[in-house]
């Protein structure tokens, strides 16, 4: 049987997710990246995998949820479930401004919540 994930384990997924879309990205603008399905494909999968945590730390713990409103958990959520269930309708422009327009101040206000969690329970190491 397998640990029960934590929040810090499920914080660490959202972060590894943002940073695989921007690899994926990397050096790429708009052109390219509605030019280029394989990059949809991950970048729309790693998308699915960050909102899919960002589900697992509501049901898990949503009075650190709540404590944390300035991370858009249920947002996080609903594109996911745009992007799983209307595949075949997916606005390219809108994953790629989210990418762009979102995903930084994400990442950033994530890794403050992860650090700010490891000080708080002492759980040790530093946000990657």
């Amino acid at each position: 049987m397998s640990k029960a994930l934590r929040v810090p384990d499920y914080l660490g997924h959202i972060l590894q997710a943002i940073e695989r879309i921007e690899r994926y990205t990397a050096g790429m603008d708009a052109g390219a990246f509605l030019s280029s399905e394989l990059v949809q494909d991950a970048v729309i999968r790693n998308l699915e995998n960050l909102g899919e945590a960002s589900n697992n730390i509501q049901r898990a713990a949503p009075e650190f949820a709540a404590r944390h409103a300035g991370v858009p958990w249920a947002f996080m959520y609903a594109m996911r479930n745009r992007l799983s269930h209307g595949y075949a309708h997916v606005d390219l422009e809108i994953v790629w401004n989210a990418v762009q327009g979102d995903l930084p101040g994400l990442k950033t206000r994530v890794r403050e919540v992860l650090a700010d969690l490891r000080r708080s329970q002492d759980i040790g190491g530093e946000a990657p």
